[in-house]
This record gives C-alpha cells, sequence and structure tokens, in this order.
C-alpha cells in the first residue's frame, strides 16, 4: 500500500481511535474475540510491542491488516 492511500485510509477509518491502541481496542476495531487479537499481534500479521504486559500497536498497522484482508476476499 502506497503511503499516500494509507494517509488518506487513517483519516477515514477508525477515526474515534487513537494512534496506538490496545488489545482490547483492537478487538473492538475488528470484531474479533480475544484469542484472535492476541494471535493476530503475537504472529506478527498486525505488528505491535509489548511494553509491559501490554501491547501497543500503532493503527497504521491495523488499517494495512485490515485492507490487505480485503484485497485477499477479493481475489478468491
Amino acid at each position: 500500500m502506497k503511503k499516500s492511500e494509507l494517509k488518506e485510509l487513517y483519516q477515514m477509518m477508525f477515526p474515534g481511535y487513537p494512534d496506538i491502541v490496545t488489545t482490547a481496542q483492537l478487538m473492538e476495531m475488528l470484531g474479533v474475540s480475544r484469542r484472535l487479537a492476541y494471535q493476530l499481534v503475537n504472529d506478527g500479521s498486525i505488528p505491535g510491542i509489548l511494553v509491559g504486559n501490554t501491547y501497543k500497536i500503532p493503527k497504521a498497522n491495523v488499517i494495512s491488516f485490515f485492507m490487505d484482508q480485503k484485497q485477499r476476499e477479493g481475489k478468491q
């Protein structure tokens, strides 16, 4: 995804969430279970950083993951 596309999507998608989200917020954003949210972060599908005992996930990474999934669905 190009930087310009990501910037445009960043302004439109998930506007009510901060730039850095937690796994709980990730669950809400994607509508997934706690287990799947942690799995996505742990396997690197959505890159995040473990700070203490809490993952910090850049919202840009969530948007990139979401758009990649949408593109894969369109190709099937």
